[in-house]
């Protein structure tokens, strides 16, 4: 795979930023005083980008090996959320019977899961170590297996983004770690969202859905949590034995997977929902 360029790993963003500065310029032109103002911003664009990427070169320069290990342990967990985002949207057949804020909510979440993703590689300059995926059987076919299992996925990476916020080296981690856990509640809550919004024909409307801690919870109100839950994790090895029936043969077998099938991770470049909620810096502004 690629090493991702800093447009990647901004979803997007530094490119909207030059269009929309370059633009603001020429318009502008019609006054010099105007014009100057367009160059000023030009120039505020231009340093925005220059000042990412210098911190992107600080994250590197000083990252140490617990904190490798909670970002490699967090790029697989990435993969895994965009490959099951991905086989939802292609090949499910519930997704097509969805309303299309829902279809959107899912498609939002692919994007965002990979620009997490292409972040986290910037900083290891590695891969995920696991590119393909195993699932429970009927996955992709039996909606409540699929929104059972992704209320299951987006439970583990809210812990596994908390146990960053408590170990990882330095604040600027921390705040990054606490930025993507709260984006992957949303995530959570918004599969919760769907469940009533199922048609009959694809087994809906689903009223109650079990995640990771294996008790079927009602789907009202969808975000029923007070706090988020930490699974008493507090280590990122605990994240991955929880993921590991996903992305080993032999515990996937063990887990009562199928192993018929490994579903591969294809990454791609994100486009975010939104230039306001862009990644911008470790320091978060």
């Amino acid at each position: 795979m690629h090493a991702p360029s800093e447009t990647e790993v901004l979803g997007g963003t530094a490119a909207f930023s030059r269009r929309f500065f370059l633009k603001g310029a020429t318009i502008a032109g019609a006054a010099s005083r105007a014009t100057l103002g367009g160059l000023t911003r030009v120039a505020a664009a231009a340093q925005q980008h220059d000042d990412v990427a210098n911190v992107m070169k600080d994250e590197k320069d000083h990252l140490k090996k617990g904190d490798r290990d909670i970002l490699i342990a967090a790029e697989i967990a990435e993969a895994l959320a965009v490959t099951t985002y991905s086989n939802i949207i292609n090949i499910a057949p519930f997704f097509q019977g969805l309303e299309a804020d829902d279809k959107g909510y899912l498609q939002a979440a692919r994007q965002e899961e990979m620009s997490h993703y292409l972040l986290e590689q910037s900083v290891t300059n590695d891969p995920s170590p696991f590119t393909s995926f195993f699932y429970p059987p009927n996955m992709f076919t039996d909606t409540q297996t699929t929104l059972n299992v992704l209320v299951t996925l987006e439970d583990a990476f809210v812990a596994a983004y908390l146990v960053g916020v408590r170990n990882f080296s330095n604040s600027n981690l921390r705040v990054t770690a606490a930025r993507i856990m709260g984006i992957e509640s949303d995530h959570r809550t918004l599969a919760r969202v769907i469940g009533p919004g199922v048609p009959s024909a694809f087994g809906g409307p689903i009223e109650n859905i079990t995640g990771i801690q294996g008790v079927a919870e009602s789907v009202d109100p969808p975000n029923n949590n007070g706090y988020e839950r930490t699974l008493c994790w507090t280590s990122i090895d605990q994240a991955v034995q929880a993921l590991l029936p996903f992305v080993d043969f032999k515990a996937a077998i063990a887990a009562g997977f199928s192993t018929a099938q490994a579903f591969p991770f294809q990454p791609f470049t994100p486009t975010l929902p939104s230039p306001l909620g862009a990644f911008i810096s470790f320091a978060g502004c």
